[in-house]
């Protein structure tokens, strides 16, 4: 088929229309760090999922802990059914960490991403704003992994306690051992979750202000 004049004319200019969008359109790297660390928060939303049912199981177990503690050792019977039940919450509690774990790991892996894409950035105020940004997430994840880390000796220490409120000749040194490293073990998640509350807050303030320095303030995700 004869190709006319001004199909050839709309050719050429499709052509450079869409080499220039190819110019133009191309992302920053302070619009492309953006899309990473947006993404690094979206695979948050598991982590968030689980703060509440963890919430609401540990003050169900707390409370039984309580009620054996109020029977006596002769109550064999019902501490024996009650440490069933707080062995039952503590495998669920389990669970929950283990997603909020695999939530903040996949956040981290996305996030990694940062890394490469810093050194491409120009401004050096802009640049030192990012840096101060991953440092503070990786510091972030790395707390995290303390926080889990210090939980599952939480869960270890529960899970021995329970078992051995069920044995019928436990006695009462061996029982009083084992909260008192539970205590340990609590007050260290505490101190570990206060840290990861702060580093959260200050990524957080940190980021708006890389945002609002590099144009970013409204962009979609």
């Amino acid at each position: 088929m004869p190709f006319s004049p001004t199909k050839k004319l709309l050719f050429l200019l499709g052509v450079a229309i869409f080499l220039l969008s190819g110019c133009f359109g191309k992302e920053t790297p302070e619009s492309r760090l953006y899309e990473v660390m947006e993404k690094a928060v979206k695979a948050e939303k598991q982590f968030e999922a689980q703060q509440d049912p963890l919430i609401e199981l540990e003050s169900k177990e707390k409370a039984i802990f309580d009620k054996i503690m109020g029977l006596g050792l002769k109550e064999y019977s019902q501490i024996s059914t009650l440490s069933d039940e707080a062995l039952d919450i503590v495998d669920k509690r389990k669970e929950h960490i283990e997603l909020e774990r695999q939530s903040l790991e996949q956040s981290r892996e996305q996030f990694e991403k940062a890394s490469v894409i810093m050194k491409e950035i120009k401004k050096p105020e802009l640049k030192e704003k990012a840096e101060l940004l991953y440092q503070t997430m990786k510091e972030r994840y790395k707390v995290h992994e303390t926080l889990y880390e210090e939980y599952m000796n939480v869960l270890e220490g529960d899970r021995k306690l329970y078992t051995s409120l069920k044995a019928k000749d436990v006695s009462l040194e061996n029982l009083e051992d084992q909260v008192n490293t539970l205590n340990d073990f609590y007050t260290s998640i505490l101190e570990a979750n206060e840290k990861f509350n702060e580093l959260t807050e200050k990524y957080n303030k940190e980021k708006l202000n890389f945002y609002e320095l590099a144009g970013l303030m409204g962009k979609d995700s």
